[in-house]
């Protein structure tokens, strides 16, 4: 979603100057386009389907049995929580390569700029069109990291994967307590939290499917309870990973400098705790519904998505290294995530309640949506080459520029 710059800290002409292409760093493009389409696959729920559905898949209006659980199933175990952990670390990173280091006041400046826009870009993405934008939280978080982007790696390595296992074990043991906790404990949990029924559910359908008005009022209530809790408190959770992401970045893990050993640990760890996930999420799902044959242990394993996002990191950067790959379709997507990202809120907002689409909104089940992640994959894997052969950036990337510079800039590539 941000552009790359080179490792060394340019003089203040340098950093007002726009990053050529040869600058970039492969593996992290390549990680960037995995991200924003593997995001996709999680939030697809969210445009189609009310936010408690979101929050409580149990509530949800389709059955999941059959290729509903397994469609459900697959979200759960590769992608809810993976990609959006490898899209705040690459987030933090970024925030050196624009930034550098402290002492670079024009970069700084520029760094500021950047993230003041990106606010403004997140309040009309998340106003107007999706509830569950995550850019207004990466531009509050940003603002914290940018004054730590001067710390050595290891100290943001120590600090960012501290606080991120830390918050992982907290959640992890709430998830276990509202399943195996005393009876006491269980109720009192339960009786704290949003009361929510299906009848609850199918009115808010009901209102997206009404029109634009009752869409747009269902938005505003969901984009105010979910900002809300991100700037107060998912805040703590995003600084973590980006100040993570960037102290990996520097340490040259994530642009693939680390050794092969480190790599191949890395992926071991992470795909036994993914074999582990995937066995118990497919007992829970196969479970009536209430029932937790686990015991919490599903959820406990799930509260610590940081290792399979670093074993996919360790494999994106071992494929890489081999050279031209199947890899290589993900490196425009990642060039233009940000367009990538904003325009997938375009089509599924179309798709589901916005009033030029068919206002599908509640009628699509586990396996359709599916079906449209995968169109819009496809349209992006297509598109995003095809716009960068001639063109230096995204579209929104080049709005988003030109903002921060205060001036129009090229966007053509020369012949």
């Amino acid at each position: 979603m941000e552009r790359q710059a080179s490792e060394t800290t340019p003089n203040q002409s340098e950093a007002l100057a726009p990053v050529k292409s040869e600058a970039r760093i492969v593996t992290l493009d390549i990680m960037r386009g995995l991200a924003v389409l593997g995001i996709l696959a999680v939030n697809v729920v969210s445009f189609g389907l009310p936010f408690m559905v979101y929050s409580n898949a149990d509530l949800s209006p389709f059955p999941v049995t059959g290729a509903n659980a397994v469609a459900r199933w697959s979200v759960d175990v590769f992608f809810h929580q993976k990609f959006i952990t490898l899209f705040s670390m690459l987030f933090g990173a970024s925030i050196f390569l624009v930034g550098g280091d402290r002492d670079d006041e024009a970069r700084g400046r520029l760094l500021r700029r950047r993230l003041f826009w990106l606010a403004v870009i997140a309040l009309i993405h998340g106003l107007a069109f999706w509830y569950g934008d995550v850019l207004l939280l990466y531009a509050w978080s940003g603002l914290f990291v940018m004054l730590m982007r001067s710390m050595p790696a290891g100290v943001l390595i120590g600090v960012g994967l501290g606080v991120t296992l830390f918050l992982g074990a907290m959640q992890a043991g709430l998830a276990w307590l509202m399943v195996a906790g005393p009876p006491e404990v269980v109720e009192a949990m339960k009786q704290g939290q949003p009361q929510d029924t299906l009848e609850a559910v199918q009115a808010a359908i009901a209102a997206y499917r009404s029109g634009w008005a009752g869409a747009m009022g269902q938005n505003l209530m969901s984009w105010a309870f979910l900002q809300g809790a991100s700037l107060t408190m998912f805040v703590f959770s995003t600084v973590a990973l980006m100040m993570t992401g960037l102290g990996l970045f520097k340490a040259g893990f994530l642009s693939g400098r680390a050794p092969t050993w480190v790599y191949l640990a890395v992926l071991a760890v992470g795909a036994a705790v993914l074999a582990l996930l995937g066995v118990l999420e497919w007992t829970e799902i196969m479970a009536p519904k209430g029932a937790h044959p686990t015991r919490g242990l599903a959820e406990v394993v799930a509260s610590f998505p940081i290792f399979v996002t670093l074993a996919y990191v360790s494999l994106i950067v071992l494929v890489a290294r081999k050279g031209p790959s199947w890899l290589a379709p993900l490196r425009p997507v990642g060039q233009m995530a940000f367009t990538n990202y904003l325009s997938q809120t375009l089509i599924m907002t179309t798709v589901f309640y916005m009033p030029w689409g068919p206002r599908l909104f509640g009628q699509v089940d586990y396996v359709g949506m599916w079906g449209l992640v995968a169109a819009v994959w496809a349209l992006q894997l297509i598109w995003s080459p095809l716009w960068l052969a001639r063109f230096s950036m995204g579209p929104l990337e080049w709005v988003w520029r030109c903002l921060t510079y205060g001036r129009v800039v090229p966007i053509r590539k020369e012949a």
